[in-house]
């Protein structure tokens, strides 16, 4: 079974769903890994009633942190900032089916915190 999830991964490092911009979007944030160098942007699109309708990610890196994106943003499509805003580590590591050790935790998490970040800078610029 791993092998599925190490397949997915590959795959959707060589051909993401969800690669490039969104212009105009709602809400746009971008992060880095310092420790190992990946760049993640996060671009989103809500409806009037605050739900995710598109969501585009752009940047350099592993493909560990490109699949998660990629899978992160698929997971997002209709779901509401409060929904974004209880996602965690957990719903990250079920996405990409593998064990990962703390230096590829930190890859598979950067697009949560990139996302995160951006959700919660929107809600500061409404306030």
């Amino acid at each position: 079974m791993e092998d599925f999830y190490r397949d997915l991964i590959i795959e959707r490092y060589k051909s993401p769903h969800f690669q490039g911009k969104l212009d105009p979007h709602d809400f746009s944030y971008e992060d880095d890994n310092p420790a190992c160098g990946d760049h993640i942007q996060i671009d989103v699109r809500l409806n009037e009633e605050g739900m995710v309708t598109e969501a585009a990610f752009s940047g350099e890196g592993c493909a560990i942190s490109l699949a998660s994106a990629d899978l992160l943003l698929e997971s997002i499509i209709g779901k509401s900032l409060e929904e974004i805003k209880a996602l965690g580590k957990e719903d990250i590591l079920e996405n990409l089916g593998i064990e990962l050790g703390p230096v590829r935790l930190k890859c598979a998490l950067l697009p949560l915190k990139v996302l995160k970040a951006g959700v919660y800078g929107l809600g500061e610029d409404q306030a």
